[in-house]
């Protein structure tokens, strides 16, 4: 009798189900349910090893640092997120329930075994291979700096010398495809630039991908001397002319373009896409409030944070030694500022590139530009909000005495240029439209007004 409850006890266990594979869980983020999905496989020691993915957030592949199952017992850390997890599994082996940790917060969550990985979301826009023109794998080189950058270059098959357009990244490391939020735009726009007669040179920011150098120690004027060796590099291509380069930057990309075109007689036109005419300081009060309220925070919330951007605006105009900094930061939240995020905000506000952000004023920049210049916004954008920045790029020109600008509002569109509802950085991912048409459109046409031969 002994050794048949024996052997039953045994049966149960090797039927019961294995924790491999996908797992799903959502998390309130304001007014926004974000997924979240865990992947559980098999380590080559035996144990169990997982990635993680936020894909509303654009993030997938996370590395999970620790999994640990002691029977129904289940345990993981994903230490790039400051968050871990406590859970039980459920006696249908279906669901593991527990808690989530993440900075300060706990929140009760559920995740719920998936029979299949879910599909990576639809992105109809992205062109697929084989393209109708040519794509060259290229590198040049920012000599002042040292620096290698890697990128491609599309070009029309049509006979040359072509126009052509260099596109700079937005603030973070980002790839040629100007990555984010499981969109690739630059692979987009230089698809559809391409097809319209206009080669595109896209690159990888230093220290990204397979570009050289340190991006973390780079301020936006070290990348304006990346664009610029950018031009240097398409002056001398025998398929592009050199009479006829222009810049396409997005959000810090637009502060960059009118850096380079200023100085530069070699820039024949630019593109401000969400490109920013106030000073960062400016910028991130009103983006922090937009977003924080789209968010769903109360004024409370938005005060609290509002408290610390002025204190280390403050400390930012005063001290640049990041020691210095980073000791007035501290003092501050040892003087009754909430220190929540002290860290994070520590780290942020020390690096070199916050720094010139918050304190440069573009205007100055965009009043040297005398090449014609586009300058577009989305309605909708909360990150470079239109009111606050499409008439002080319009005045800046007008001072300047530019004869060739359009600066245009485009409806119902956000930062990334997409159709959207609320233009909140929450709904990036969930949108399959990489970049709307009517922005598209809108670039090729005004340029291709000004590069005809």
């Amino acid at each position: 009798m002994r050794i048949c409850l024996l052997l039953a006890a045994a049966a149960a266990a090797w039927a019961q189900p294995t924790i491999e594979g996908s797992w799903q869980a959502s998390i309130s983020a304001g007014n926004a349910t974000l997924r979240l999905l865990l992947h559980i496989s098999k380590a080559p020691d035996g144990g169990l090893s997982a990635t993680f993915d936020s894909p509303d957030q654009g993030a997938t592949g996370l590395s999970v640092s620790s999994l640990t199952q002691a029977g129904d017992s289940v345990k993981f850390t994903l230490a790039v997120a400051s968050a871990s997890f406590e859970g039980v599994r459920s006696a249908n082996g279906q669901e593991i329930s527990g808690q989530w940790k993440q900075g300060p917060g706990t929140a009760p969550m559920v995740f719920k075994r998936l029979d299949k990985a879910p599909a990576p979301p639809a992105r109809p826009q992205e062109p697929k291979k084989p393209y109708p023109y040519d794509e060259q794998e290229v590198v040049f080189e920012n000599r002042k700096a040292g620096v290698k950058l890697a990128g491609a270059l599309t070009l029309p098959r049509d006979e040359g010398p072509f126009p052509a357009a260099v596109l700079i990244t937005g603030s973070g490391p980002q790839d040629r495809d100007e990555a984010i939020m499981g969109h690739r735009p630059f692979l987009v726009l230089a698809d559809h630039l391409t097809r319209q007669g206009i080669a595109v040179l896209r690159y990888d920011d230093r220290g990204t991908a397979k570009s050289t150098g340190s991006f973390s120690t780079s301020t936006t004027a070290d990348f304006a001397d990346d664009a610029e060796a950018g031009v240097q590099f398409l002056k001398s291509h025998a398929r592009i002319d050199a009479k006829r380069i222009g810049l396409i930057g997005h959000s810090e990309g637009g502060i960059i373009a009118p850096m380079v075109a200023a100085r530069s007689a070699d820039v024949a036109f630019i593109v401000l896409m969400a490109g920013t005419a106030v000073t960062g300081e400016q910028i991130l009060y009103q983006q922090a409030a937009l977003i924080t309220k789209a968010g769903g925070a109360g004024d409370a919330e938005i005060a609290k944070n509002r408290a610390w951007q002025e204190r280390t605006f403050a400390i930012l105009k005063k001290e640049s030694d990041p020691k210095l900094i980073e000791a007035a930061m501290r003092k501050a939240a040892s003087e009754g500022l909430d220190p929540a995020g002290l860290e994070a905000r520590v780290r942020s506000a020390t690096s070199a590139w916050f720094r010139y952000f918050v304190l440069y004023d573009p205007a100055p920049a965009l009043a040297k530009v005398k090449c014609p210049v586009l300058a577009i916004n989305g309605e909708r954008d909360l990150q470079v909000p239109p009111s606050q920045n499409l008439p002080v790029i319009e005045k800046a020109l007008k001072a300047g005495g530019n004869r060739d600008f359009t600066v245009k509002q485009l409806p119902k569109l956000n930062h990334l240029f997409q159709t959207c509802q609320s233009g909140s950085p929450a709904e990036y991912a969930k949108i399959e439209e990489t970049i709307a048409p009517l922005a598209l459109e809108t670039m090729s046409a005004w340029i291709g007004k000004r590069v005809k031969p």
